[in-house]
């Protein structure tokens, strides 16, 4: 600086306008370029800062839904498992099998359990309530998020139906066919009447459909965290 203010006062006193002039010209494209430097700068500071933010929302999320994924599976099993159950009870029935009246109390007693996800679908919300989904700049996965959430939406729908065809119906029967304490069959006749494998049937249909809700959460999961992982691999 103080070699440019030498150049200015000695252009001034030898009364060169020209080379004053140009001189005046350069210092401002000087100043100029300073100052665009100064905003790219900024700007570069400013979108490493909302990156390394959006990377580690990326990261967060990818946690959580594995998170999810894993209580997920949980549920399948145990779905499964029940549902095994009773499709086996619903072939004696038809059979009219009485041969293993002794050993299936268990089974129509476990009629009132069921696979609970109960996820409560808030990431996305979240995001858009706070304002910081406008940080994440991968908009697959913003509506990847969003389709997650809807089919935990669904599989919650379908646990709730579970839930209610027991409480309202199943819990009923039950209670009159089989001793809890020891899962002693009491009332062999309503164990193979034509409404008790009714109900049963509408059981296995609403664990086939909460099989495929769990399913479709899954594999929009996995379609979410290959597009989080790629993502991370070009920030890294």
């Amino acid at each position: 600086m103080k070699l440019f203010r030498t150049l200015r006062q000695n252009y001034i006193k030898e009364g060169n306008i020209k080379k004053y002039l140009l001189y005046a010209v350069g210092e401002i494209f000087l100043v100029m370029i300073g100052i665009s430097l100064a905003f790219q700068l900024d700007n570069w500071n400013e979108r490493r800062v909302k990156r390394v933010s959006e990377v580690r929302f990326y990261e967060n999320i990818k946690e959580q839904i594995a998170d999810d994924k894993a209580l997920i599976l949980q549920q399948v099993d145990f779905n499964n498992y029940f549902l095994a159950n009773s499709k086996y009870l619903n072939n004696i029935i038809e059979a009219n099998d009485r041969s293993k009246l002794d050993s299936i109390g268990p089974l129509v007693r476990d009629l009132l359990q069921y696979s609970d996800f109960d996820k409560e679908a808030n990431i996305y919300q979240t995001l858009i309530n706070s304002g910081e989904v406008k940080l994440l700049q991968n908009h697959e996965i913003v509506n990847g998020i969003r389709e997650i959430e809807e089919k935990y939406n669904y599989a919650n729908r379908m646990e709730n139906i579970h839930f209610v065809a027991m409480m309202n119906h199943v819990a009923l029967t039950v209670n009159s066919l089989v001793k809890f304490s020891s899962g002693e069959i009491k009332n062999p006749d309503g164990m193979y009447d034509y409404q008790f494998q009714n109900l049963i049937i509408s059981l296995m249909n609403i664990m086939t459909e909460k099989d495929k809700a769990y399913h479709e959460a899954l594999n929009e999961i996995e379609i979410v965290t290959e597009l989080i992982n790629q993502e991370l691999e070009t920030n890294n």
